[in-house]
C-alpha cells in the first residue's frame, strides 16, 4: 500500500500548539495551506526535541563560511505566530517517528512525522525491516520560518505546569505537591 503524504512545501502556517489545560494538554503539529489543514498529535518531548534540533541544524548552516543560506540568528520580525491552533483540530494521526532534514536546493528545513505503527514485521536476510507507513506529514519551511517555529515551540512547551525546584517534576496547581527529595537533601 502506498503511503499517503500530507505535503506542505511552502505552508501558510506551520506551528506546534496545544489543546487542553496545563497538566492535560495534547500537543499538535499543525500545517495549513489555504483550506488544507492537517493536525498531527505529538508528545511534549517530541515538540521540545524538534525545536532544539531545528535550532542546531540552523546554527550549523549559519556557521558555514559566509552563511550561504542567510540563516538568521533569531526569528525575524513579523514571523512570530502567537495565535491558537486553527479549528477544527482533528487528529490525523499520532506521531511515532519524526525526521528532520535540510534541502539545499530550496534552502528549506524539512520536517517529517510518521504515525505510531502497531505491526510486527520480519527482517530480511540483512536484518533490515522495511515498513511503509500508511501516511506521513512532510513540511518544508524556509530558514526564517524555521527559527520562528522553534521559538514558538519552546514557548508552548514551557507554558505548562511549573517544575518543582527539588524533584523537577511538574507541580499541579490544584493539589498540594509532595515530592521525593533527592538523597543529597535528606
Amino acid at each position: 500500500m502506498a503511503t499517503i503524504v500530507h505535503g506542505f512545501d511552502w505552508p501558510d502556517r506551520f506551528v506546534v500548539g496545544t489543546v487542553g489545560t496545563p497538566g492535560s494538554r495534547t500537543f499538535f503539529l499543525q500545517a495549513r495551506s489555504g483550506a488544507d489543514l492537517v493536525s498531527v498529535a505529538v508528545e511534549k518531548e517530541q515538540s521540545a526535541a524538534l525545536a532544539d534540533r531545528i535550532d542546531e541544524v540552523l546554527d550549523e548552516l549559519m556557521a558555514e563560511d559566509g552563511n550561504p543560506f542567510s540563516v538568521p540568528t533569531v526569528a525575524p520580525d513579523g514571523l512570530a505566530d502567537h495565535e491558537p491552533l486553527d479549528e477544527p483540530v482533528a487528529e490525523q494521526f499520532r506521531a511515532g517517528a519524526m525526521g528532520l532534514g535540510w534541502d539545499p536546493s530550496t534552502a528549506q528545513i524539512v520536517v517529517e512525522a510518521f504515525p505510531v505503527l502497531d505491526v510486527e514485521a520480519e527482517a530480511d536476510e540483512d536484518g533490515v525491516v522495511e515498513i511503509d507507513p500508511p501516511e506521513a506529514l512532510v513540511v518544508r519551511i524556509p530558514v526564517g520560518s524555521a527559527r520562528a517555529f522553534a521559538k514558538r515551540t519552546r514557548e508552548i512547551v514551557s507554558a505548562g505546569r511549573p517544575l518543582c525546584p527539588l524533584c523537577q517534576t511538574p507541580m499541579d496547581p490544584s493539589a498540594d505537591h509532595v515530592c521525593e527529595l533527592p538523597d543529597e537533601f535528606r
